[in-house]
Order: structure tokens, then C-alpha cells, then sequence
């Protein structure tokens, strides 16, 4: 599994970070950069959110870019700078249980998802209650926020 020191943690972060401000602002939605990096510290994958459409998320897009049954994820880190979502609207997998399908042993967040469009997000509790290794970059939350500016109570 890929785990690197905190300094090579923090550089993917950005990475994602500065993924999450190509998104096109949206008033109902996050702006959000997702990174998957391979056991070997390269990437494999990459998005933001409402790059390949309006309704997707940034971990969706990345995945996606993948094959389903791509062994490298079994040994991936995938970096999110937000909370993978537990719940969308209508059809839609939420984005933690699109990281439990692929298999990703690791996640890395910059920062939780707050109560704004949902009021309890719980990706982060159900991807360490199946056994995914989650680890917070609080340090990084502010610039991750402030990609989200455009909404209220991000500023």
C-alpha cells in the first residue's frame, strides 16, 4: 500500500488542491480534486469535480479514468480534498462506497465534509469501519476551503 512520509502526503494534497480549483464554480456543489497514487508513488488517475459532466464528483471522475478491476488500486492511495460523500441524490453510488468497490486500502482528506448540502456526512466512519486507513491533513483544509469560496460560509 502506498503510504509515504507527511511530506510527500502533503505535496499529493496539493496536487488535489489545486485540481479542485479547475472546477467550474457551482452553487449547489463542492469544488473538490482527487488524486489516485499508486503503490509505486506515481499517479494513476486524477479528476475534479464537474470535469466530465455537472453531476460528478472528483473521486467518480478519477475512478473512472481506471478499469474497475485495475489491480494497482488494491494497493492505491486516493487524495480527496474533501470527505468522500456517503450519500448523493437519486441514482448515483456515493463516492466512499465507490472507494470500498474499487478496493483503495487508503484515503487522505484535507478536510470534512461540513453540514451545508448534507447534514451528516459519514464517508469518513464508513470507510474506517471497513478497514480503509483514513488520514486527515488538517493543514491543508484551509486551501481547500477556499477553492469553495463561492459558497456560503466558505469564505
Amino acid at each position: 500500500m502506498y503510504a509515504p512520509g507527511r511530506e510527500q502526503d502533503l505535496r499529493w494534497m496539493q496536487r488535489a488542491i489545486d485540481l479542485a480549483a479547475l472546477c467550474p464554480p457551482a452553487a449547489g456543489a463542492y469544488s473538490v480534486g482527487a488524486v489516485i497514487v499508486g503503490e509505486d508513488g506515481t499517479e494513476l488517475a486524477s479528476g475534479y469535480s464537474r470535469a466530465t459532466g455537472p453531476r460528478e464528483h472528483a473521486e467518480e471522475v478519477a475512478l473512472a479514468r481506471l478499469a474497475p478491476d485495475d489491480p494497482r488500486l488494491t494497493e492505491a492511495t486516493i487524495y480527496s480534498t474533501l470527505e468522500p460523500c456517503s450519500q448523493r441524490s437519486a441514482s448515483r453510488m456515493p463516492c466512499a462506497q465507490r472507494i470500498l468497490q474499487a478496493g483503495i486500502p487508503r484515503v487522505v482528506i484535507a478536510w470534512r465534509e461540513p453540514s451545508l448540502f448534507v447534514v451528516d456526512c459519514i464517508g469518513y466512519e464508513q470507510l474506517v469501519a471497513a478497514g480503509v486507513i483514513v488520514d486527515e491533513l488538517p493543514e491543508l483544509a484551509a486551501a481547500a476551503k477556499f477553492v469553495n469560496s463561492h459558497l456560503p460560509g466558505m469564505e
